[in-house]
């Protein structure tokens, strides 16, 4: 089936491009969406009237997509799950949950811009499309992790950690707070014996 693209398509062509695509793609998912209309001689007139106010819309959304580009570039967004030892989630990560965890880190997107591929089954750093604009897409990152401390480490390290290295990295923590609170209390133990010392001189 032949079809008027009304915008830019990744991997079909751009706005005003006539394309043969398959009857059900066309039908389920570029008419119902309005991204396309059927190529016939009545259709072809009809856009190349309104081809300049189309263009102008296209730019004006994509200004606006580009804005909102700046603030998702680099973003980091984690998202807190239950993994067994080999990492492999109970459950998974879909758009959705990429989608409510980047609007709350503060610019709002729909979970149909948020461009997953398969759904996210084990922890780690993973690289996650949105897709503000046909034509402007932004790399986040999904940081799958157990805790907010193991997310923090795997941001640094770039890597997933073992649940051994987990107990390690958590046994290491607690040492050092340990000696941190041995010292305080030495520190002030040492001022409370020179204070007395100073009232006996």
């Amino acid at each position: 089936m032949e079809v008027i693209l009304m915008q830019r398509i990744e991997k079909l062509g751009q706005m005003g491009d006539v394309v043969s695509v398959k009857p059900g793609f066309a039908r389920n998912y570029l008419l119902p969406q309005k991204k396309a209309m059927r190529a016939t001689k009545q259709n072809m007139a009809r856009f190349e009237t309104q081809r300049a106010q189309l263009e102008a819309e296209n730019l004006k959304r994509r200004e606006e997509a580009e804005r909102v580009a700046k603030d998702l570039e680099g973003m980091t967004v984690t998202l807190i799950r239950q993994a067994g030892e080999s990492g492999q989630l109970y459950g998974s990560v879909t758009s959705r949950d990429v989608a409510e965890a980047v609007t709350a880190g503060g610019v709002t997107v729909s979970r149909g811009q948020v461009d997953l591929g398969p759904v996210i089954k084990m922890l780690g750093l993973h690289k996650v499309r949105v897709r503000l604009h046909p034509e402007v897409i932004v790399t986040v990152t999904a940081n799958v992790a157990r805790s907010d401390e193991e997310a923090k480490i795997q941001l640094q390290s770039g890597r997933v950690m073992s649940v051994e290295e987990m107990r390690q990295a958590e046994e290491a923590a607690e040492a050092e707070l340990e000696a941190a609170v041995d010292a305080t209390e030495q520190q002030e133990e040492a001022g409370e014996s020179a204070g007395e010392e100073a009232k006996q001189d």
